[in-house]
Formats: structure tokens, sequence, C-alpha cells
């Protein structure tokens, strides 16, 4: 007999894949031109010059065979490196090379930061809304997702409902700012407030309690919004990080775990990812993308784009009546729908082409996502869609 959990799983494919499969098909009939997607978050500026300057260099002057061998389990040492030093010098830490682990994105980076915290049994917080893929990545670890429901007027983090929820099982809290989706950035007080909380319930409980810092967005914040580095207020702290949308290399998969030097057997976590690995099949990235990436650390895509993007649809959206949390940072924008059933509002629109993402697989509904990681021409051709979608459904 086959694995039932996973075959039950086909039941639930991502919704997004799915609108994402439906505007490729709708752009086929008419031209994907004239397709309003704003259903995948795959980022639609290049990556950096330089980066393809690296990849150039180190064809022509590497060896083939440490280009393209294997790397060590736990990621090249130089590497790893590297990151340490960057994160050091840019957020005042003390990483040794021991403390990082190279993943396949940030999505590898939590699956192994939750598995090394965790016992089949224990829980894991999250906080309304959440990527929805933090479901396969808890539930198949034997652990259970607890989540919080959402604070609606700015999502910062429902404090109240946290430390009801906030019980002797939880082993690990996993936060994602700057957020998927509402694009809202934590700010140092909610951190500071977070970071006390879980000094007090370990202090009452007896034991760890770790703080997985989901990060893919980190350097994507926009003008006056500061996002401060999670694992600076808390020393049990994980950081899983993608150069995924930094340095828009999503296809590339790869990232990292920080591991915070205070944490518990911090020297051994990054070494059992490695062990972790072995049961999961992960293993590590490709070498010449980890050699790659080494070389343009703190440098970016143009984020300009995204900002550019953010500032249109929000000063329409709230033109027409949405309310809506102004993004701080990421490509993503969150209104709320203008009736209670938001799928059924995301279906509407699809009759104006505009490919809109219902948020009940967020832990929000009522609300959508719009990723806006897309021509900023294209973003302004679809807000008369949008506003002819709006005025005839909803006036």
């Amino acid at each position: 007999m086959i694995a039932q959990k996973y075959k039950k799983m086909l039941q639930g494919k991502s919704v997004i894949r799915q609108l994402s499969e439906f505007a490729n098909e709708r752009g086929r009939e008419i031209g994907y031109e004239n397709v309003f997607d704003y259903s995948l978050g795959n980022p639609s500026v290049p990556a950096p010059p330089q980066f393809t300057e690296v990849m150039i260099d180190l064809l022509k002057e590497k060896s083939p065979v440490e280009l393209h061998g294997y790397s060590p389990s736990l990621g090249i040492s130089s590497v790893r490196e590297k990151i340490a030093q960057s994160l050091n010098r840019r957020f005042n830490m003390n990483y040794k090379t021991d403390h990082i682990f190279m993943t396949s994105g940030a999505a590898g980076a939590v699956a192994h930061a939750v598995r090394c915290v965790t016992e089949p049994g224990d829980e894991v917080v999250t906080f309304a809304p959440f990527f929805p893929e933090y479901h396969p990545y808890i539930d198949l670890t034997g652990a259970t997702l607890k989540v919080i429901p959402a604070d609606t007027t700015a999502f910062q983090i429902n404090f109240n409902l946290f430390e009801e929820a906030l019980g002797p099982k939880v082993m690990a809290v996993l936060i994602n700012t700057p957020n998927n989706p509402s694009g809202v950035v934590y700010t140092a007080e909610t951190l500071k407030q977070l970071a006390d909380l879980l000094r007090a319930k370990e202090k009452e409980y007896g034991h760890d309690i770790f703080l997985i810092s989901d990060e893919p967005y980190r350097e994507i914040v926009y003008a006056d919004v500061i996002a401060p580095y999670v694992s600076s207020f808390y020393d049990h702290s994980i950081s899983c990080y993608s150069f995924s949308k930094s340095l828009s290399l999503p296809g590339e998969r790869i990232g990292y775990i920080a591991v915070h030097p205070a944490c518990p057997d911090a020297d051994q976590i990054a070494a059992m990812c490695g062990q972790i690995s072995r049961g999961t099949g992960h293993n590590c990235p490709p070498s010449i993308i980890q050699l790659a990436v080494a070389e343009v650390l703190e440098l970016t895509a143009d984020m300009s784009v995204y900002e550019a993007n953010m500032n249109l649809l929000y000063n329409e959206l709230c033109s027409l009546g949405f309310e809506c949390v102004k993004p701080g940072g990421t490509f993503y924008i969150f209104p709320k729908a203008l009736e209670s059933d938001a799928a059924a509002f995301c279906q509407k629109a699809l009759q104006y082409d505009l490919v809109l993402v219902p948020a009940d697989s967020f832990g929000c509904p009522g609300y959508f996502r719009m990723a806006y990681c897309i021509e900023t021409e294209k973003v302004r051709r679809s807000l008369p869609a949008l506003r002819r979608f709006v005025e005839e459904n909803y006036r």
C-alpha cells in the first residue's frame, strides 16, 4: 500500500499554484501580457549583473571537478565562513563557521531547524497570516503547528492570544518578518516583547523555547522602514535565510541556517542538520551556486521596482475603499476583500483577468494576497481592470 498521508495531501494542492496554472493557461488564450497575474511570488527583476559575472569567472577559472563535485555535507567551509563574517559585520553578531549550514533555500532551512529542536508530539507556534507551506514543514516532522489568529489592525503579534497558547509543549516559535503575505515588518518593540515573553516561559516551564526566524524577505524593505535582525533580540534563535528574493535566484534553491552562538548546543546544531539531511535526502546545494553567492553576499537585485509597484497598488486599493495595512517590505500586499467570502471575491476577479489569492490558507479568511513582483507597466495596466471589477460588483 502506498503512503496514505502523502496520498491525502494530493487533495490539498496549493491554491497559489492552482491560480498560477490558471493564469498560464489563460495567457495561452489571450496572451499572458493581458493576464494580471498576482498569484505567485516569483521575483520579476533580474539577478545583479555581478552575480552573472561571478558565475562566468568561476566557469572560466575554476576546475570543473571543484565546481561540479559534491560539497561537504554542511556546505563549503569558505562559503559558511564568509556568511558568518557578513552577518557579524552587518548585525553585530558573533557567528562562527560552525554556526552556518547551507540549505536549499529558506524552505530547507526551516524544515531542518524544526527537526533540530522538536520531537514528535511537540508544538510549534506561528502567527497568522502565515505561509501555507508551514503546515507540511511542521506536520511531517511529527510536531504540531499551532496558529495564533491575526492582529488585523497592524499585522503585528496578538500577544494576548499568543500567551494563552504558549503551553509547556511548545518547543519553538516560527516567525516570518518581513511577512508573506501581509508585507508587514515586525517592529523592534514587537520583537522585544516576544523575546521577553519567551524568556519568561522558558523559566516557567524549565526548558528551552527556540525562535525560528524565516527571513527570505529580509532585504526587501522600503523607505523609512527598519527591519530589525531577529536573532539580536533572543539568544535561542535560528535564522533561516534564502537568496531567492534578495538576489532574484529562486530557481537556484540556495540559503542557509545561522544558529545564534548563545543557543544551547549551538556548536552542534549545524552538524545535526547534516545528519537530518541523511534522512531526508536533502544533502547540500550545488557547489557552484554556493561559491557564487559567497562573492555577492551583500548585494541585492533592484528592489526599487517592488516599492514602486506597492505604492501604485496601495494608493489604488485605498481609493477604491479597501481596508489595507501598508506593506513595509516584501512584494506582497494584503487587502481585506469587499465581501466576507474571499474565495468568491477572487473567483469574480478572474472574470476581469485579475488573478488574486484568497487568504483562507494563510489563516486569515476574508483577506486576499497580491504578489506584485511583476513589471510596473503591467501593474499600471491592471488598475483599470481592478476599478471595473469593483465598480461592477460592489458599487
